[in-house]
């Protein structure tokens, strides 16, 4: 199964506060949630994976 991940933003200027990235099986090992921009304020730095 693909991963899935829960990733906050948090920007406070942002109104975004919890989006789901789904992956597909051919990402690379070495990819995480530092390459992906918020869908709302396209910060970078603000993103911030969810952790259970």
């Amino acid at each position: 199964m693909p991963p899935t991940e829960e990733i906050v933003c948090t920007d406070d200027d942002c109104f975004l506060d919890l989006f789901e990235n789904h992956y597909t099986y051919d990402v690379p090992d070495d990819f995480d949630v530092s390459e992906l921009s918020c869908p709302v304020c396209g910060g970078t730095d603000c993103l911030e994976v969810v952790e259970l």
